[in-house]
């Protein structure tokens, strides 16, 4: 049969108050209380019905992932970084994907907090770039943690997790520049998104910084999608200035831009150099593999449930408003420029 609460403080000779403290992650419980406690746990591979739980009490157990975004391999990073961080603290995840554009969105995102009654949302783009709607959702009484594009915080509604997409879309720049590469062109992901906006800062900035003067026809509007990439290489290889290289907004449209580049008869990197953003499995899928900016979305996003919790459980928390800046990662898709 199933182990049971009643067994394992039966079996650790604890009350069961002091198992459910445990379960729950509570700092007031000693550690050798615990680790005792956590020992039998294992033993009986005792699983707590946190849903019962949720129902039992005024607190909750669940947090939630609400989402609107074409790109699979985000949207499963965070899942799985969110999932983590739950799995560690006794928490259940809920994950709802929803159209931003909807006209009864904070109808249907209120309805859904309140049923499941859940501790806290974890935010991601766009999302975690409206203010109104991260107000919104704290004037529902739950906790809110975002994932937002660039190196402060926006506002104080909420935590945040910051993604420094401005250093590292100069990282990618400088580095197509350090080739010899000066006609850069730039294919945008949707204009809406603070990504998108701190990558062309960066990409901006970078030719500022090397004294290269900016050709605005070089930048092509996109979304972040393959087909981007294919429509947004096209028009760039088809101008009468053609560019050495490409900055591709993410992984996704690169890989498009380089699928464009060869139906087009033109050679990677020989006669052109591309690179993504990210690092994501698409940019190790490719032929030639391609330069890009590692990104470790899985463990943004567990930092953020894991920040989330804690806010959830008024415990003490680390600082609210944590830095990544993703790293410049080499690979076969840039060289010399020709």
């Amino acid at each position: 049969m199933k182990a049971t609460i009643n067994d394992v403080a039966k079996q650790a000779g604890v009350s069961i108050k002091t198992v459910s403290r445990v379960m729950n992650n509570e700092p007031s419980v000693r550690q050798p209380t615990r680790e005792k406690v956590m020992a039998v746990v294992e033993e009986l591979n005792y699983q707590p019905n946190l849903a019962a739980r949720n129902l039992a009490g005024t607190k909750s157990f669940s947090v939630a992932f609400i989402y609107d975004n074409p790109n699979a391999y985000y949207v499963i990073d965070m899942q799985n970084g969110i999932l983590s961080a739950c799995k560690k603290q006794g928490f259940e995840l809920l994950i709802h994907p929803c159209d931003a554009k909807a006209e009864n969105l904070l109808e249907e995102i209120t309805k859904m907090v309140k049923h499941s009654r859940i501790a806290g949302l974890v935010l991601t783009p766009p999302f975690s770039e409206q203010p109104e709607f991260v107000q919104q959702m704290k004037d529902l009484d739950i906790e809110v943690v975002r994932i937002v594009s660039g190196d402060i915080a926006p506002d104080d509604i909420a935590p945040c997790i910051m993604v420094n997409d401005n250093a590292a879309a100069q990282s990618i720049t400088q580095h197509l520049i350090d080739l010899g590469h000066k006609n850069i062109g730039f294919i945008a992901g949707e204009a809406e998104h603070r990504s998108t906006v701190e990558r062309l800062r960066g990409y901006k900035q970078a030719l500022l910084n090397n004294s290269i003067t900016l050709d605005p026809s070089l930048i092509i509007e996109g979304e972040y999608s393959f087909e981007s990439g294919v429509n947004g290489a096209k028009t760039l290889l088809n101008k009468s200035k053609k560019p050495t290289a490409i900055f591709s907004c993410n992984d996704e449209i690169a890989a498009g831009a380089l699928f464009a580049s060869r139906l087009m008869g033109i050679s990677i990197p020989e006669q052109l150099s591309i690179t993504g953003f990210e690092n994501s499995p698409f940019s190790r899928q490719t032929w030639p593999t391609l330069t890009t900016a590692d990104q470790p979305n899985q463990k943004i996003a567990e930092d953020a449930a894991t920040l989330l919790i804690s806010r959830a459980r008024k415990q003490k928390t680390s600082p609210e408003a944590q830095l990544y800046t993703p790293e410049l990662v080499v690979r076969d898709s840039t060289g010399q420029a020709s």
